[in-house]
């Protein structure tokens, strides 16, 4: 290689490491977030029914904030650059659409769309090309979800609360039959699929034994 050539790489590399280190800094704060939704939202395997609004209010503050975040990865990414970093955040935003779907799902039953997490978390639809919402992420923030939603199926029983693990199966179930429907060609997206049939087997087993012992309301007889 010739010096000039040389140089040029050099540079190259350069901006690289740059690019990293900065990438790094805003993955730490988004993680820090993502570690106190998670420590609040734990909370809901302990929370009565009647005390969850309350609960979810502690947590829509810091959801909200994560926006600041997405917004400073947006800036630092090149144009074009995305799948070449998106590596570095995966986990971090995984984890942000689990939040933000297990939030929703507990005020109002339903799940959030892509494009609904995206807007929820600040993420432009004009940075494509640099910091996005990719389909993989979102489906894994889903599974983990349902991974959730099988333990507060339990719990809530514990805590006296019959209903919640019927309305938990039904909505699993609805989700489970998407993601049947899907191509899935990324192989642990296809293994972490597969095993919600362990989560679907346990939310049926509570589910049962409620109705068994006609605990639920719907199960008791009039």
């Amino acid at each position: 290689m010739d010096a000039q050539n040389l140089e040029k790489i050099n540079t190259m590399l350069d901006a690289d490491v740059e690019i990293r280190e900065k990438i790094k800094d805003q993955v730490t704060e988004f993680d820090k977030k993502a570690r106190t939704l998670s420590g609040i939202l734990n909370r809901i395997h302990s929370t009565r029914s009647e005390q969850m609004p309350a609960l979810l209010d502690t947590a829509r503050p810091i959801l909200a904030s994560c926006r600041e975040t997405t917004a400073a990865l947006a800036e630092i990414i090149p144009p074009n650059q995305f799948w070449k970093w998106k590596d570095m955040w995966s986990n971090s935003l995984r984890s942000a659409v689990f939040s933000a779907t297990l939030v929703e799902y507990l005020h109002s039953g339903g799940l959030l769309t892509l494009e609904q997490v995206a807007e929820i978390l600040g993420i432009n639809p004009g940075w494509q090309d640099r910091f996005a919402l990719s389909v993989e992420d979102y489906l894994h923030g889903v599974i983990n979800l349902v991974n959730e939603l099988s333990r507060l199926a339990v719990n809530a029983v514990t805590l006296g609360d019959f209903e919640q693990p019927i309305k938990i199966s039904l909505f699993v179930k609805d989700v489970f039959a998407g993601f049947s429907m899907l191509n899935l060609k990324n192989d642990l997206l296809r293994r972490r699929y597969d095993s919600l049939k362990y989560d679907i087997k346990k939310i049926e087993e509570v589910v049962y034994d409620v109705s068994l012992r006609k605990l639920a309301p719907s199960t008791k007889p009039s």
